[in-house]
C-alpha cells in the first residue's frame, strides 16, 4: 500500500470510463482527508482515442501534474497505453493492467500489428506488474461498461482509503439504475487482486 502521498497515472482509450474511474478515486482519497489535485488530458477522446488523467494526493499538493519517472502507480484501462505511457514511471512503479486490447487506427487499418509480449516488455522495466482481464469481469456481470469499477477496485487495494469510502465515492458518482452492477464489478476487481498479491507474498 502507497501512504502518505502518491502520483498515479490512468491512461486508456476513449469510451473505457477512465475520467469517471480518476473522479471517483479523487473523492474518495479527498473524503479520506488527503488533498487531491487532478488533471485530464483528452486527446482525441472520441471512442479508439488515448486518454490520459494525472492525480497526486498528500497532505498539501500544489500541482496535479505528474512528471515522467515519478508516478507511482500506472492504471492501464488498455494494454498498449500501458506502454504509451511508460517514460513517467520509475523502478518502483505498480502497473495495474487491464489485459483487454482494443487496436488503434494503425493496427485496424493493417499498416501496423498489435505488439506482443507486452506484460513481459512492461515487466523486464522492473515494474510491479498486475495484469488481469476487467474487461471479462464486466461482461460476466451482463455490463462491459462497468469493467472500468472493477479497475477502481484493483486500485482501491494499493490506497490508504477505506472500502467503505470508495463505495460511499461510487454511489455519489454513478446513476441508481447501474449502481449495483458496478458495485459488483468494484468488489470483483478488489477480490481479484487481493487474492492474487496474498497468493505471491
Amino acid at each position: 500500500m502507497i501512504k502518505g502521498s502518491g502520483n498515479i497515472i490512468f491512461c486508456g482509450v476513449g469510451g473505457q470510463g477512465i475520467l469517471l474511474a480518476s473522479e471517483i478515486t479523487s473523492d474518495a482519497l479527498m473524503a479520506a482527508g488527503f488533498d487531491v489535485k487532478r488533471s485530464e488530458v483528452h486527446g482525441m477522446a472520441q471512442r479508439g482515442g488515448s486518454v490520459i488523467a494525472h492525480l497526486r494526493y498528500g497532505k498539501k499538493v500544489w500541482s496535479p501534474v505528474i512528471d515522467p519517472g515519478t508516478a507511482d502507480i500506472q492504471v492501464a484501462f488498455e494494454m498498449l497505453e500501458a506502454l504509451r505511457y511508460l517514460p513517467y514511471l520509475h523502478a518502483g512503479s505498480r502497473v495495474i493492467v487491464n489485459t483487454q486490447k482494443i487496436a488503434p487506427s494503425p493496427v485496424s487499418t493493417g499498416v501496423e500489428q498489435y505488439p506482443e509480449g507486452i506484460i513481459d516488455r512492461l515487466r523486464t522495466n522492473g515494474l510491479s506488474v498486475i495484469p488481469f482481464d476487467a474487461h471479462e469481469i464486466g461482461k460476466a456481470l451482463g455490463e462491459p461498461r462497468a469493467s472500468n469499477l472493477a479497475i477502481v477496485g484493483a486500485l482501491s487495494t494499493f490506497l490508504p482509503v477505506n472500502e467503505d469510502v470508495f463505495r460511499d465515492a461510487i454511489k455519489f458518482r454513478v446513476k441508481a439504475r447501474f449502481l449495483d452492477v458496478n458495485m459488483q464489478a468494484f468488489q470483483k476487481g478488489r477480490a481479484l487482486v487481493g487474492s492474487t498479491l496474498s497468493a505471491s507474498a
